[in-house]
């Protein structure tokens, strides 16, 4: 019983745990899923039918948040293809 009380008192004073998620949704060439209990979102990967990246509420936030992120990696991937050789 005190494992109860002890795990509601946790559940309570940190908010939802995300545990019980939609399945994916797709927009803009993007997937992402719901949180079924408070609504935060998080981007879903299909390919290995993950979700990965922070929660947030807003989509376009976290579309925005992949893109840069592609970018970024695209960027590193260019560099090491062009390095001199020492």
């Amino acid at each position: 019983m005190a494992t109860g009380l002890a795990g509601a008192a946790v559940a309570v004073l940190r908010g939802c745990w995300h545990q019980k998620m939609s399945w994916p949704i797709r927009v803009q060439e993007n997937s992402y899923q719901v949180c079924l209990g408070c609504g935060i979102k998080r981007l879903f990967d299909e390919q290995v039918f993950r979700s990965y990246g922070p929660y947030g509420y807003d989509i376009n936030r976290l579309i925005a948040w992949n893109r840069a992120r592609h970018v970024k990696h695209q960027r590193e991937a260019e560099e090491k293809l062009h390095r001199p050789a020492s």
